[in-house]
């Protein structure tokens, strides 16, 4: 069942504040209390509460308004997973993405044996209604044991050197993960990369590999689709 999208009845902000401010914090390693300052030094008060509220309550409908422009994944998909101390805490963050380096999904979980591997495949499947036609991951044997048992017609290469694309896309939650000091709950955290790895990606351009023009043309072009997710994935906003 799909959740029906937030509405922004009732904001006295319009979309461009509360856009722009939840812009800020998925692409910048800022604090609520950061934005805050950020938006009065342009003549905008608005609390660090409502910050974090419009993030909880938009990132993710802003992130699925961006996934569903992107084109078809890969078929190529690499597996990889990498420990976060949620309150102190050691757990463990499932990484999917495909050849591309594009995220197909994360999930948050407390363990890395088989029963893991085997949910977060499942769950990797159902989104993408689909499963690959390769399967590329480290040598964690629970990932041969969830293969042989969801997907043993699909091609499974264990090798730790095939698998630095899904080790570098971590880098950007490692990011974040320093300058947040931590996640405060596994709920938390699952929230944020769930939003933060749909939205980063598409605010953050492939810098070196443009010239300066294409740079500017790229993010201009990432921008008018921003404002246009932003504006029509709900209800106008009310003065």
């Amino acid at each position: 069942m799909v959740n029906p999208a937030p509405s922004y009845k009732g904001h006295r902000y319009p979309v461009e504040v509360i856009s722009h401010c939840v812009w800020l914090y998925f692409r910048f390693p800022l604090s609520h209390r950061e934005v805050e300052e950020l938006m009065l030094q342009r003549g905008v008060i608005v609390s660090y509460e409502t910050v974090r509220r419009w993030c909880a309550k938009f990132g993710q409908a802003y992130a699925d308004g961006l996934r569903r422009r992107w084109p078809r994944p890969g078929d190529t998909w690499h597996l990889d997973e990498v420990f976060i101390k949620i309150n102190g805490v050691r757990r463990y963050l499932w990484r999917a993405v495909d050849q591309d380096g594009n995220v197909l999904d994360v999930l948050v979980q407390s363990r890395r044996h088989t029963k893991a591997a085997k949910r977060f495949m499942a769950k990797l499947m159902k989104k993408q209604c689909r499963v690959p036609t390769v399967l590329v991951t480290d040598k964690l044997r629970s990932y041969g044991a969830a293969h042989r048992k969801l997907t043993p017609s699909v091609e499974h290469r264990a090798h730790k050197g095939l698998n630095n694309r899904a080790e570098n896309s971590h880098q950007p939650t490692r990011q974040r993960e320093r300058a947040m000091k931590g996640f405060r709950s596994a709920g938390a955290a699952q929230r944020f990369l769930s939003a933060f790895d749909s939205i980063s990606p598409h605010i953050r351009t492939r810098r070196h590999l443009h010239t300066a023009a294409e740079h500017r043309l790229e993010m201009t072009i990432r921008f008018t689709v921003w404002d246009h997710v932003t504006e029509n994935i709900c209800q106008p906003a009310t003065a």
